[in-house]
């Protein structure tokens, strides 16, 4: 499948197939953490000073953030879950010079530049930057309407350990062009930003920043718009027809960029077969299984959940269609955060992401949960388990399962927070830490074409990690407790981003 870099998203429909709300857990991460946690210990020279390092020029906006900013940075006595799925190795020494790794494995090999900053890290575990693939610069503010979190989801997804992130659909296209643009030159704090362009969709959404095509040459002269103002991912819609989206997907593929889908009218294996690169959500957005579906009509979701939750994930028709998908390269995104928030029985947000939210979008927040706790209806946990376990089987099957965490629905969904939680949910679905946690970095970065240079800690790549205090590979939930995301080689301190933005989710 040629690359193209895709595109996702979901808004209020997708409340219908929600879920219910990420890690029941405190805060990932602890507050102030501090040099006496991460002991900045005495070097142990063993090695001629590197060459001074060129580091970006980063404005005092982005500086006040900074912990680590050395050429050289030697990260002792860690274990490593270096992103391939390989299982974690204890007692390691990873080596960052000028924005790269320069060595990783065990300590009594390597060689300690003398100017370099030394960690002393035993009990800490050290994992890629994560590259996550279904996020959003926008959150739900209640009435079906969407506020754009140009301020704090930047900071909150960096705090977390997402140091790439590729959006799932724009409301504000512009906007998140630039907010790459300003991360890119060191303006703002932030991942670096795969940007999809609007959403392509038919007419019947009633969403008012969603733009109606009118027919294939429309979805065309869209692509080629917004590939042509910068946009490099593009992402199908509920309600778009086969022939738009055939035409949509002609378009990008001559432009040599991606498009994914969150797809109704358009089943799977239709959009397979015309060369859709990637697919959101699961398989909860699947209206292959429905009876009686009739060609480029979306159907209830009622109808899509009926389907699933009579399909039989070891049967024929499961089988077939994930195979139709391996053979034709399309990725599968997972997105089980947004899905949990409907589900009842599930834990609430965290304390830290319920203290990220603005006052009035935390009390639209914990109504809705108490209202979703508080049914008496097994169907939706029905929905999610076996939307995990579909999930599982499309991996099993060797295909490429990418994820994202969609902060949409009615809302809970916090960047940074959920990207943790959408770890340990796939710990749940039956994946190991290791495997779920290649599955948020290197097969993010896989899909998205830069696995070269980012997704695994490996010699030669992006100094892109993150600094975890505890051991996610026996105990996931420590994937939490986070204290200092690099990106570049530059060493950012998780507690102060996410307390720079308490009370600001909902708002900017």
């Amino acid at each position: 499948m040629r690359p193209r870099i895709l595109a996702l998203a979901m808004l209020c429909a997708l409340a219908a197939l929600a879920g219910a709300v990420p890690g029941a857990a405190s805060s990932p991460l602890p507050a102030g953490a501090n040099d006496t946690q991460l002991n900045l210990g005495a070097a142990r020279p063993t090695g001629a000073p590197p060459e001074a390092a060129q580091q970006p020029a980063l404005a005092p906006a982005v500086q006040e953030f900074v912990r680590i900013d050395a050429a050289a940075v030697a990260l002792l006595d860690v274990t490593v879950i270096d992103g391939t799925g390989a299982a974690a190795r204890d007692h390691q020494l990873v080596l960052l010079r000028d924005g790269k790794i320069e060595w990783v494995g065990d300590e009594a090999g390597a060689a300690i530049p003398a100017d370099a900053e030394i960690l002393d890290l035993p009990g800490y575990t050290v994992l890629p930057g994560l590259v996550m693939v279904h996020e959003h610069m926008f959150y739900p503010a209640g009435d079906g309407a969407y506020n754009q979190m140009q301020h704090s989801f930047p900071r909150l997804y960096l705090a977390g350990g997402a140091t790439t992130i590729r959006t799932g659909g724009s409301r504000d296209p512009y906007g998140d062009l630039n907010l790459k643009a300003a991360i890119d030159a060191g303006r703002v704090p932030g991942p670096k930003m795969d940007v999809t362009g609007p959403y392509l969709n038919g007419p019947g959404l009633g969403i008012m920043f969603v733009n109606a095509l009118d027919g294939p040459d429309d979805a065309a002269r869209m692509v080629r718009y917004w590939a042509g103002e910068g946009v490099t991912s593009f992402k199908a819609y509920m309600q778009i027809s086969r022939a738009e989206l055939g035409a949509a997907i002609e378009a990008i593929d001559e432009l040599g960029l991606k498009i994914t889908g969150h797809l109704c009218s358009v089943t799977y294996r239709e959009a397979a077969e015309l060369g859709i690169d990637n697919l959101e959500h699961g398989f909860m957005a699947a209206t292959d299984f429905v009876a009686g579906k009739q060609p480029d009509a979306c159907v209830s979701g009622r109808e899509r959940g009926d389907a699933l939750l009579a399909l039989d994930v070891d049967g024929p028709e499961a089988r077939a269609l994930i195979q139709t998908l391996v053979q034709h390269g399309v990725a599968v995104t997972s997105t089980l955060p947004v899905f949990e928030i409907g589900t009842p029985g599930r834990p609430q947000a965290p304390l830290g992401a319920l203290d990220a939210m603005a006052p009035d979008a935390r009390e639209r927040y914990l109504a809705s949960w108490t209202r979703i706790a508080e049914r008496d209806d097994p169907r939706q946990a029905e929905l999610f388990a076996k939307n995990m376990a579909l999930e599982k089987a499309f991996a099993d099957a060797g295909g490429l399962l990418i994820a994202g965490i969609d902060p949409t629905g009615y809302g809970g969904v916090v960047a940074g927070y959920a990207n943790h939680r959408q770890i340990e949910l796939l710990v749940e679905a039956g994946f190991t830490p290791e495997e779920a946690i290649e599955i948020c970095t290197l097969n993010g970065a896989r899909y998205l074409g830069i696995d070269e240079t980012v997704g695994s800690i490996e010699e030669g790549k992006v100094a892109d990690l993150i600094v975890v205090r505890g051991a996610p590979a026996s105990r996931i939930s420590d994937i939490r407790q986070v204290e200092i995301v690099f990106k570049d080689g530059v060493g950012y301190d998780s507690a102060k981003l996410f307390a720079s933005v308490r009370g600001t989710v909902g708002i900017r």
